[in-house]
């Protein structure tokens, strides 16, 4: 059998790619067939963990650093400083290492010490400050910008606002998915942090079939559900996922084609991770997980047969302390876990 499995791999050459960058997107779309097969509809997950530097990210940070030089606001030997939750931060550090730029990324002491260890391990001037709201500006978005305002040569990548981040995944991740379905894609469905991600993805699909559904499964703590339900910008609960959701709309989101928003809880997010480490052999963050639940919820209201996408952020090595340590799933209220796939009844609004 495993002679049998050696022989079958592709052996034909690949084509060679200029280094990080070149490596960055043309992930695998990848079959769920086990959760496909008990929900009787094809979930897709194009698996942006085999990106260069380990998450969705990578493709944002080329988008914008590509930006940036072709406008002539970042020169070489510059500085590039960025607020993050972490994958942002990691991508623009090894693209910067690969280009000859010096990066300075600021990061909320609530994010998991993985992400912050490994951003100093590749070189990042790393600035962890006190996780408080946005409107305090000792918010990392405000403090990354004024470190990069009072720095000679500096771009502020500004992944919340800046546009060339929606842009990049319209020219290439929403490509790649229609290209790997072969256009037969009934629904794509993610969440949103920067909200790049959901909206240039469902902008290229939705230019190719206005049909194709389109839905946000936002966390609990997040105000785009009530955003796109009533109009209003109202957080409710809170959540412990890193990096997704967000309290404000941003230049990235607005104008984005949703056809829906759903919610979800974190016990649930978590569990799929677990479910999806277990039954199908990935091992994925959070977002990831969170993106799973809602394109599971989602399959399971369109016919039997229906095709939905949706998008494996980044791995879980990255939440090992967290995400995969039963003593801190305990004092968050996220244990037991759940063996089956009983958290696909939605438990939140």
């Amino acid at each position: 059998m495993i002679l049998a499995r050696m022989q079958s791999f592709d052996r034909t050459p690949k084509q060679i790619v200029g280094g990080f960058s070149g490596a960055v997107g043309n992930t695998p779309l990848i079959e769920l067939s086990r959760l496909s097969a008990l929900i009787k509809r094809r979930v897709l997950a194009k698996a942006e963990f085999l990106n260069p530097g380990g998450s969705v990210k990578d493709r944002a940070a080329k988008g914008i650093v590509d930006d940036a030089e072709a406008g002539g606001l970042l020169q070489r030997g510059g500085t590039i400083v960025e607020g993050t939750a972490g994958n942002t931060g990691i991508a623009l550090t090894l693209l910067g290492n690969e280009r000859g730029y010096r990066c300075i990324i600021v990061v909320p002491d609530d994010q998991s010490q993985e992400k912050i260890g490994l951003l100093a391990t590749i070189g990042a001037d790393v600035r962890v400050v006190p996780a408080v709201p946005f409107t305090d500006g000792q918010n990392y978005y405000h403090v990354a910008r004024r470190i990069a305002e009072s720095t000679p040569n500096a771009l502020w990548a500004n992944q919340f606002e800046n546009v060339a981040n929606r842009r990049c995944h319209e020219r290439s991740t929403g490509v790649e998915i229609w290209e790997q379905t072969g256009g037969e894609i009934d629904a794509f469905v993610a969440a949103a942090g920067t909200g790049g991600t959901l909206a240039g993805v469902s902008a290229a699909l939705k230019a190719r079939r206005d049909t194709v559904r389109t839905v946000l499964c936002d966390p609990m703590g997040s105000s785009l559900y009530n955003y796109l339900h009533r109009g209003e910008l109202s957080p409710e609960g809170e959540s412990d996922l890193e990096g997704i959701g967000i309290k404000r709309l941003t230049a990235n989101f607005a104008g984005a084609p949703i056809d829906k928003a759903i919610r979800a809880e974190d016990n649930d997010a978590i569990a799929m991770v677990h479910w999806l480490l277990r039954n199908e052999g990935l091992f994925v963050g959070g977002s990831s997980g969170l993106n799973v639940l809602g394109a599971a919820r989602t399959a399971r209201e369109l016919p039997e047969g229906a095709t939905v996408v949706t998008i494996l952020c980044d791995g879980g090595d990255r939440y090992r302390s967290r995400l995969f340590n039963e003593s801190w799933l305990r004092e968050n209220g996220h244990w037991p876990l759940s063996d089956d796939l009983s958290f696909l009844d939605p438990t939140g609004s």
